[in-house]
């Protein structure tokens, strides 16, 4: 090949890589400014309209999607965690001076105690400066039902699955595999309790009782929030229908776990009502697909392993030593 020649391939490949790098930076450019980073800061999340306001009406209603499995661990759109998204939209909604009420519509089996009762207590703050009207979808039950009790109002459908007031916790134990296959697992520990959900040996009587007043320790706040705000006497609770059970919206109703029968119609009208503003317009939260989140997404993001579900595994996988609020049935 003649130097020409190589020149010429190597100007080729020149030419391309700076355009390359030209287009690279358009792209990030058009990010920051679809990402707010533009002279005016735009809000987190953008508003997709549900329901048009009656003409001249500026008043707002904003709705919040809580939905899937609350946990701590779960991706956020625009926060760090799925909990995250949730208080930053209830913020974004109380700083709105349009905005004058919250519908938040929830589905969900439950999840984390902790990530619920996080949720619950940013609701139960929502509330003390605007009215937080709860929807439940098909499901809103346990974790779910544990932060719907921090709105003002509770709709729900006559076939939700709600209520499951109970904890949970699981661990494997594996003792008989390890002793068929000639393994034996050896640990050294700090303390008697260090390894009492160990899959490795059986739980001594001293740990089952630990681990279970604990578990009545978190029930026991569970029922509180549900005595309390649903104006509801804690011991009849206890001998009731705060036992683990999933009730259906109908029936909930009956019980005074919900307060009306109904969707998000009847859910907007209620906050219509509540927040003072007739004819409001509602409008969902949506996170922005700024294209400098994705390639902070793309940069960040690990590789995964691609798994294809027949639908014979439950999608909810319980991890040893967390607590969670979440229905029996829906327990692998």
């Amino acid at each position: 090949m003649s130097s020409n020649s190589r020149f010429g391939c190597f100007g080729i490949f020149v030419i391309i890589m700076l355009c390359l790098s030209l287009l690279m930076n358009l792209v990030f450019i058009a990010g920051g400014v679809l990402d707010g980073g533009g002279s005016e800061h735009l809000p987190d999340f953008r508003e997709n309209t549900l329901i048009k306001a009656e003409k001249g009406v500026v008043n707002k209603i904003a709705v919040i999607r809580l939905a899937g499995v609350i946990s701590g661990m779960r991706q956020g759109h625009v926060g760090e965690t799925m909990v995250e998204d949730i208080k930053l939209q209830l913020k974004q909604a109380l700083e709105d001076e349009d905005v004058k009420a919250i519908v938040m519509e929830v589905d969900s089996p439950g999840g984390e105690v902790t990530a619920s009762d996080i949720i619950y207590e940013a609701v139960k703050k929502a509330v003390a400066k605007k009215p937080v009207v709860i929807s439940m979808g098909s499901m809103a039950a346990s974790g779910g039902y544990y932060v719907a009790c921090g709105g003002s109002y509770i709709f729900a459908h006559d076939t939700t699955f709600t209520g499951s007031i109970g904890v949970i916790i699981q661990s494997l134990n594996y003792t008989e595999l390890l002793g068929k296959v000639g393994l034996e697992m050896v640990t050294f520990k700090s303390g008697k309790f260090k390894d009492m959900l160990s899959g490795s040996r059986k739980m001594t009587p001293e740990e089952s009782e630990y681990l279970q007043a604990m578990i009545m320790q978190t029930y026991g706040k569970f029922v509180g929030i549900v005595a309390a705000s649903r104006k509801l006497d804690e011991a009849v609770l206890r001998e009731g229908v705060a036992d683990g059970r999933v009730l259906s919206g109908a029936d909930a109703l009956k019980e005074k776990l919900v307060d009306g029968i109904g969707g998000i119609e009847e859910a907007v009208d209620k906050a219509r009502e509540l927040g003072k503003a007739p004819g409001a317009a509602a409008v969902r939260y949506e996170a922005r697909a700024g294209l400098a989140k994705i390639f902070r997404m793309l940069e960040t993001a690990e590789p995964k392993k691609v798994e294809v579900s027949l639908g014979t595994a439950s999608e909810i996988k319980l991890e040893p030593g967390r607590i969670y609020l979440l229905p029996s049935v829906l327990v692998p």
